[in-house]
């Protein structure tokens, strides 16, 4: 079997769910070009864990773990694929003697499902999540992204969804297409030439980038899947960006695709 690529979504907004746009176009396409996958290993922004955890079941539920605020449509939104007990158990043992749990409660969070809706609209491959450790430092999430690496030569294609800007406090809500602030520009971009230059110590040590990182990483939770996705990747491999932009002032979209050009999409 083909080398399973490996790409971090820009998720963003929820909303994206609904919609048809630039970022949702993109994910779509990237999805065709990896073909069908056996498997999914999704690393989201929004699960996070005391310990490292799996999702064990065999039918995971969709979470719509957001406000009652945003649009009723998207709390009717289901993403029914099944999981994949097998692939948790393999996980558990790639991360050994690390202890990962079989969680039995969690299932799909938007993270996860507002990006699958549009790249793998049949929900027909098998899904696993796993949790980000809040207990552990970024060069510690590398590494577990690291010990993933031989998923991707058994048809598992990993994911990592979340924003390498995202900084809900200072976004203009009312606003998708609103110039972005010049802090989260010069983040982006520093972030983004670091991971084509396949320097993943610059994106580890991200706060170096001082005041830019501070208000575009204010919490890492949707930083640390880029780390996860870096880890899983094997050197010299070529990554593409695409899409690659600010929403909402503080929101980055931009999404990478890793390992590309040792994949044959499947037929």
């Amino acid at each position: 079997m083909s080398r399973m690529p490996v790409v971090f979504f820009g998720h963003g907004h929820p909303i994206n769910a609904l919609q048809d746009n630039e970022a949702t176009r993109a994910w779509k396409d990237i999805a065709d070009r990896i073909g069908k996958p056996k498997a999914i290993l999704c690393i989201s922004a929004h699960w996070l864990t005391r310990g490292t955890a799996v999702t064990g079941m065999a039918r995971p539920q969709t979470i719509h773990d957001f406000g009652r605020s945003l649009p009723a449509p998207l709390f009717s939104v289901s993403y029914p694929a099944p999981g994949a007990p097998a692939l948790a158990e393999r996980v558990r043992d790639l991360l050994a003697p690390i202890p990962v749990a079989m969680d039995q409660q969690w299932g799909l969070d938007h993270g996860t499902w507002s990006v699958l809706v549009h790249a793998w609209p049949d929900a027909d491959v098998p899904v696993v999540q796993l949790g980000m450790d809040i207990g552990r430092s970024a060069e510690a999430h590398l590494k577990l992204g690291e010990a993933l690496r031989p998923l991707r030569d058994e048809g598992v294609l990993i994911v990592g969804t979340g924003n390498i800007v995202h900084n809900l406090g200072v976004m203009d809500w009312a606003d998708a297409d609103a110039p972005p602030y010049d802090w989260a520009t010069s983040f982006n971009e520093a972030m983004a030439r670091a991971v084509l230059e396949d320097r993943p110590e610059a994106v580890i040590d991200y706060a170096a980038q001082g005041e830019a990182a501070r208000l575009s990483v204010p919490h890492p939770d949707h930083f640390w899947p880029l780390l996860y996705v870096l880890g899983a990747r094997y050197p010299g491999e070529a990554a593409e960006l695409g899409p690659n932009f600010i929403a909402y002032k503080s929101i980055g979209m931009t999404s990478i695709l890793i390992g590309a050009a040792r994949h044959a999409p499947a037929q």
